[in-house]
């Protein structure tokens, strides 16, 4: 079951607590949220660690029902 922004995409450049709050409202609202980080994991991602991964409380809650990808503008190529 869609909602009512279902067709629609966002990409997520957000750090910490706004913007990836913001735009997990928009993919609970039916949108395809695609958060953009840097290769190694953004800063806000190991804050307070609660996963196995190490991730944390914070980043797990404001980033469900989102695709995750890395980018690394200064590396040439696709990996």
């Amino acid at each position: 079951m869609g909602g009512v922004l279902e067709g629609v995409r966002v990409l997520d450049f957000g750090r910490y607590i706004a913007g990836p709050y913001c735009a997990t409202l928009l993919a609970e609202f039916g949108a395809e949220v695609i958060r953009v980080e840097k290769r190694e994991g953004s800063e806000d991602r190991f804050v307070a660690p609660v996963g196995e991964g190490g991730e944390g409380a914070l980043f797990l809650q404001v980033n469900r029902n989102k695709k995750c990808i890395t980018l690394d503008p200064m590396t040439a190529g696709r990996r």
